[in-house]
């Protein structure tokens, strides 16, 4: 038999069993942002998450309604197209990475931990010197508490 032309792997499941775990799967990397799993898993996943962030990037209605569409529930979907996307720096693709980790103790899968190559938990730099500037101009508002001298009319 031949192997041309099959995309996809099919993990032992019907094509709607499927698409749910790799659902599943996006939506706990996006909740967590990052998931354990194993290597096979992790290859499916990172494709098909790759693709919704690039949705989440453009972020107007019609992608964030397929961004929510490829995602279990509404609140992540939100969560990945607005904190997180504005978060990941400047790169086209490439925001996933897979690690492997030491062989599961029951079956000897390979597993892997997929993570976000970004730090998603820091808060991005815009709202940084926002606060920053909000902080030096009631430091000005203290020390310029005079009103100076009104000009008079004639």
């Amino acid at each position: 038999m031949h192997r041309h032309g099959y995309k996809g792997r099919k993990f032992g499941r019907e094509t709607d069993q499927r698409s749910a775990l790799i659902k599943s799967l996006a939506e706990s990397l996006v909740r967590d942002g990052s998931i354990k799993t194993t290597i096979s898993k992790a290859k499916e996943l990172v494709p098909y998450m790759e693709k919704l962030i690039t949705k989440a990037k453009v972020g107007d209605l019609h992608n964030r309604r397929q961004v929510i569409n490829g995602l279990q529930t509404i609140e992540s979907a939100h969560k990945l197209v607005d904190d997180m996307t504005p978060k990941m720096s400047g790169r086209t693709s490439g925001h996933l990475r897979i690690t492997k980790l030491e062989n599961r103790r029951g079956d000897n899968t390979l597993m892997a931990q997929v993570s976000f190559v970004d730090d998603l938990k820091e808060a991005p730099v815009a709202k940084d010197q926002s606060k920053a500037k909000s902080t030096v101009s009631k430091s000005k508002a203290k020390t310029s508490s005079k009103k100076p001298a009104a000009k008079e009319t004639k």
